[in-house]
């Protein structure tokens, strides 16, 4: 199978090591990954924040670079479902405003082969023991559009009950959110780090050494909370578990 890494904004310019830890994991697994370099943005930062027309340019060109790929895999909850759920409403959008159905066609190839890397994992290559090794406790936190927005459900909980060598402890409040929602953090700054600080103080309370999340922007805000609090957990995404064997560990 030959797949495009979709690696999203956030994590190419503050977390390769994530991006990494895919193609190796992928790699592994037997799967051929290949990284266009023409990807940009998705139009998510545009959309959210209202500026719709603005991201339909980024849409057609994230189609343009993708659609030719069997799968396009990425390490984030939150760009995945603006593909799989957004794309799909632009494209309505533009046709219910008189423009016809060209965007729509345009972004339909790339919305069904689009999958956030743990429902890849085990839907598309039907694995849940990836091999991995992480010999630590750790607790699990479901981000917002993995659960809502893309269903991830237990996906990502029977990947790393596979994972030798790792505990993984129940984070009360898990479905919780935990403040960040982009621009929110920004425009309602109190909330939000009251928001993170329980989020912290429930992940505390169970004793792991490390939080997991399928989604660097969550993991950014929750990892900020943390140093604030001086808690002494770290903020790992669920790739680089995933990717971590006895051969070659994870830090």
């Amino acid at each position: 199978m030959r797949v495009a890494l979709f690696l999203t904004c956030v994590n190419d310019t503050l977390y390769p090591d994530t991006g990494r830890a895919v193609v190796k994991l992928l790699t592994r697994l037997g799967v051929d990954v290949d990284f266009p370099m023409a990807q940009t943005c998705c139009g998510q930062a545009h959309y959210n924040t209202g500026y719709r027309h603005e991201a339909e340019p980024l849409a057609r060109h994230f189609s343009d670079v993708f659609g030719e790929y069997e799968a396009i895999v990425t390490p984030s909850g939150s760009c995945g479902a603006m593909v799989r759920e957004l794309y799909p409403r632009m494209g309505e959008r533009a046709r219910a405003e008189g423009r016809g159905d060209t965007l729509a066609a345009t972004l339909a190839p790339v919305v069904p082969k689009t999958y956030e890397l743990t429902e890849f994992l085990v839907d598309v290559l039907g694995v849940t023991d990836v091999g991995a090794y992480y010999p630590h406790k750790v607790t699990y936190h479901p981000t917002c559009h993995g659960l809502r927005g893309l269903g991830l459900g237990d996906r990502p909980r029977r990947l790393l009950q596979a994972v030798k060598g790792l505990e993984l402890a129940e984070l009360p409040g898990a479905d919780e959110c935990c403040g960040f929602g982009g621009t929110f953090a920004l425009k309602n700054a109190d909330v939000s780090a009251a928001m993170g600080t329980d989020k912290v103080r429930n992940a505390e309370s169970t004793g792991a050494e490390v939080l997991c999340a399928a989604d660097n922007s969550c993991l950014m805000h929750i990892g900020g909370t943390m140093t604030r609090l001086r808690t002494g957990m770290r903020p790992v995404h669920i790739a680089e578990i995933l990717a971590s064997t006895e051969e070659e560990p994870a830090v």
